[in-house]
């Protein structure tokens, strides 16, 4: 069977990759029939991945100024479907384009939000990434850097786990059915994130309450060059 086609690129730029250990079973019940939890050490792993959507296009089609750049701040964790294939379950993708929220909802049945959003470069170098939905009483914020050597993950480590996933699944409500995408990318080229503010307000808003817990892992990637195919029934 033929691969489903190619139907939009991106450039994903400035990404920090922010996660939590959980409970495996606390998170297996946030998912809907037919995925599983993917653990890494016995847990399951929840993560806030801010960064910057760039040249956001049509496959054979040029990007729009006013339309292809935006930001993106999207809460995740990871799975595997009934054929064991891993990917990347969302709970919700936060974005200031309401065009691009109603297209990503429409064609890809994925929880996006529109928010207000701003990235702005501080003094020292940091990128300050803020998120506010209109029904949040406070705003969301973010401040992060690379730091240290790039590298790409080493196969089997926790960096591969978290960062190289090439499947999506989605949701739709409105037929009762679970579907997959694949993306296409080269391998991230990391660094270690260093985060010099981090909240929980959308972990929250997406129906987790850490209290105190600390983030576990932070990687940077200044980005790669992606290609999204169509998304078809698991």
């Amino acid at each position: 069977m033929s691969a489903p086609a190619v139907v939009m690129a991106q450039k994903w730029r400035e990404l920090l990759f922010l996660h939590w250990k959980l409970e495996p079973e606390l998170v297996q019940a946030s998912l809907p029939p037919g995925l599983e939890v993917d653990v890494f050490d016995d847990s399951a792993w929840l993560g806030v991945v801010p960064f910057q959507m760039r040249a956001i296009r049509p496959r054979y089609l040029p990007p729009l100024p006013h339309l292809s750049y935006f930001l993106e701040a999207n809460v995740r964790t990871y799975v595997r479907d009934r054929h064991g294939r891993p990917g990347v379950w969302f709970y919700s993708l936060d974005c200031n384009r309401r065009l691009a929220v109603a297209t990503a909802r429409r064609f890809f049945s994925l929880p996006y939000f529109f928010a207000r959003m701003r990235a702005q470069r501080t003094a020292s170098g940091s990128l300050d990434y803020r998120v506010q939905r209109a029904d949040a009483a406070a705003e969301s914020r973010f401040v992060y850097r690379g730091a240290g050597e790039v590298r790409t993950a080493a196969p089997d480590s926790l960096e591969h786990f978290l960062a190289e996933r090439y499947r999506l699944f989605a949701w739709q409500a409105a037929r009762q059915r679970l579907l997959t995408g694949e993306v296409e990318h080269v391998p991230y080229s990391l660094q270690d994130a260093l985060v010099e503010d981090h909240d929980q307000r959308l972990l929250r808003a997406a129906g987790f309450e850490l209290g105190e817990q600390q983030p576990a892992h932070a990687l940077y990637s200044a980005g790669v060059d992606v290609r999204v195919r169509r998304v078809e029934l698991v």
